[in-house]
């Protein structure tokens, strides 16, 4: 029977709807539940930055295993693992065992080292022309997230009793198995023998193409900076006295700004160009930054974060189709591999870094800490695509002396 690519985005759309729902969810309520654990406030984000360590260590066997047996396979694993690993957070809750937590918390993050893959899954099942929308139209996903995450999260504080924490991860274990549900609906292709069998060029020529380069370091930007804000946006409202319905409002308007622009950012990488709408994208990032350093009002977190979420999708999502344009069909999965190896070890480091530093230097300083980074990518991707334009003047001006 023939693969129906537009069945496939659909259900693809609904795992990842389903993915970003739990994130949502967690990202929500973990910090609070960190601090109100942990046996330092040191430690507050420790079970925060344990989803994306998992996802780290998990995208390279995850990768090797999908391209062995199968993108369905692979997904469906990942959605059992997040399963558990919601069963093991909300056993932590309800015991406040702050280590079985964190044990839940690299479930759950297991499970995202296979859901990364949805957005290449999408990207695989239609034509050339129309990867980078699939790629945004399967990203859109989060749209649901953003109008069902923080709402659930806040709807189910009393669904198990007086513990306001374990409504919500009983929440992230019945989104996993819905997941699981809609992916034994999917019909993705097997490996072909020639994928299977060949090796394709060293990683480390792949990834020494300016392209690729550039692909890599605008997916890592991407989520660094979003993870370093976002994660403690959630921390400072707490330290200001702002209600948790607002830290929930503000956190599904940050969502929301990730994920409305999918349904649009495909065509406008078609008209502008990949490189065009990373500019874009760092600049809106800029703007959110500026944002950020104007106030500590409701209204403040509110545009600042909906602007961070706007900046993250136009840089990611532009960096993700850059970046399928620089391997062959069986180099791919090393590659995806290695490009989202580096945007977890990035969101890693940026998750573990903003409780401490939401503490220790506070919210101001993290906000204009991210200005000269971003001024500097800005450079270098301005200096890319200024290079991408002289070479098909260059290729004529040859053409013409020959």
């Amino acid at each position: 029977m023939p693969v129906n690519p537009y069945r496939n985005l659909f259900l693809l759309f609904a795992c990842e709807s389903c993915t970003r729902t739990a994130s949502v969810i967690l990202l929500t309520v973990m910090a609070l539940l960190g601090r109100q654990l942990a046996p330092s406030p040191d430690l507050a984000t420790l079970p925060l930055a344990l989803v994306p360590v998992a996802t780290l260590l998990t995208t390279f066997p995850a990768a090797r295993l999908m391209r062995r047996r199968g993108r369905r396979l692979g997904f469906s694993l990942g959605a059992v693992i997040g399963a558990l690993g919601a069963s093991l957070a909300l056993a932590g809750v309800l015991h406040a065992a702050f280590w079985v937590l964190c044990l839940g918390a690299l479930g759950v993050g297991a499970a995202g080292g296979f859901a990364t893959y949805y957005r290449f899954a999408a990207a695989e099942a239609v034509d050339i022309a129309l990867k980078s929308r699939a790629i945004s139209l399967v990203m859109g996903g989060g749209i649901a997230a953003a109008l069902l995450g923080s709402r659930l999260a806040v709807w189910s504080r009393d669904w198990l009793g007086d513990n306001p924490f374990a409504g919500p991860f009983a929440c992230i274990l019945l989104v996993h198995l819905l997941s699981l549900g809609f992916m034994a609906l999917v019909r993705l292709p097997l490996p072909s023998a020639e994928e299977q069998a060949r090796e394709g060029r060293p990683l480390w020529q792949i990834a020494r193409q300016p392209a690729c380069m550039l692909a890599l370091a605008g997916a890592v930007l991407s989520w660094g900076i979003m993870s370093l804000l976002m994660n403690a946006t959630p921390l400072c409202m707490g330290r200001h006295h702002h209600a948790f319905a607002d830290t929930a409002q503000v956190i599904q308007w940050h969502v929301l700004g990730m994920y409305v622009p999918a349904f649009f950012t495909g065509h406008l990488i078609g008209r502008f160009g990949e490189t065009r709408m990373m500019l874009a994208g760092v600049m809106l990032l800029l703007g959110a930054a500026g944002v950020g350093l104007s106030g500590l009002e409701l209204e403040h977190f509110l545009v600042g974060l909906t602007l961070l979420g706007v900046g993250w999708n136009f840089l990611f999502v532009s960096a993700t189709a850059l970046l399928t344009t620089t391997y062959e069909p069986w180099e791919r999965t090393r590659v995806q591999a290695l490009n989202d190896f580096a945007v977890f070890g990035a969101l890693v480091l940026s998750t573990l870094a903003s409780g401490p530093l939401e503490e220790q230097v506070g919210w101001e300083a993290l906000n204009r800490g991210t200005i000269p980074v971003l001024l500097g990518a800005l450079v270098v991707v301005f200096w890319f695509g200024w290079r991408q334009r002289l070479r098909p003047a260059e290729s004529r001006s040859a053409r013409s002396s020959g």
